[in-house]
């Protein structure tokens, strides 16, 4: 389990298809401190260390993964949101994030208020029904809070202390983003399928 509050940001120098995907993960955490099987969310996707390094990590990743989330838009060089799991005991900052995205939503607007950037994106219509007002999501492994919702599009406003600690000061509109809804609202409504 994760809380969306990303504590790195990682960078990917080595990609290697080979069976499933493997990926190098270049981190400034002191990767004496991770054990091998540990999960990482990386970019909200929660991976599993297979290799370790003095400032690396590896993953292996399933083609399920690469087909529900936007890993395939991945190359060397790309910046990742890394959150490591939480232990019990640890402040819950954001809120509760599983690391199992649930899809891709696109970026499809950004405009400057302020100090701060408002982002519009698209979820995928099978997704929307899951998004609330004042409600969370998890963005490329980010907890954020929803602002307003019109069918498939859900707005977010990024402050500038995201845009600086996250890869979110270099989004732009058309890119995927790997989304997770909050787990409540995905009980809720598994429960309302089942009312008389």
């Amino acid at each position: 389990m994760f809380t969306g509050i990303i504590t790195d940001v990682g960078e990917i120098t080595e990609l290697e298809q080979a069976g499933d995907l493997r990926a190098r993960i270049k981190t400034s955490y002191d990767t004496a401190g991770i054990d091998m099987g540990a999960s990482i969310a990386s970019n909200g996707v929660c991976l599993t260390v297979v290799a370790l390094g003095e400032d690396w990590y590896d993953v292996q990743i399933s083609a399920e993964s690469v087909g529900k989330t936007n890993i395939g838009d991945w190359k060397v060089g790309s910046r990742l949101n890394l959150e490591r799991a939480l232990k019990v005991g640890d402040e819950l900052g954001g809120h509760i994030v599983s690391g199992h995205v649930d899809g891709v939503a696109e970026i499809i607007a950004m405009k400057d208020e302020g100090d701060s950037t408002r982002v519009t994106l698209r979820a995928p219509e099978a997704l929307a029904k899951f998004i609330a007002p004042k409600g969370s999501v998890a963005l490329n492994g980010t907890s954020l809070t929803v602002n307003e919702v019109d069918g498939c599009d859900f707005g977010i406003n990024f402050i500038p202390h995201t845009k600086e600690v996250t890869i979110w000061g270099a989004a732009k509109v058309g890119d995927r983003i790997n989304l997770e809804i909050d787990t409540l609202a995905r009980y809720v409504a598994r429960l309302g399928e089942f009312q008389p």
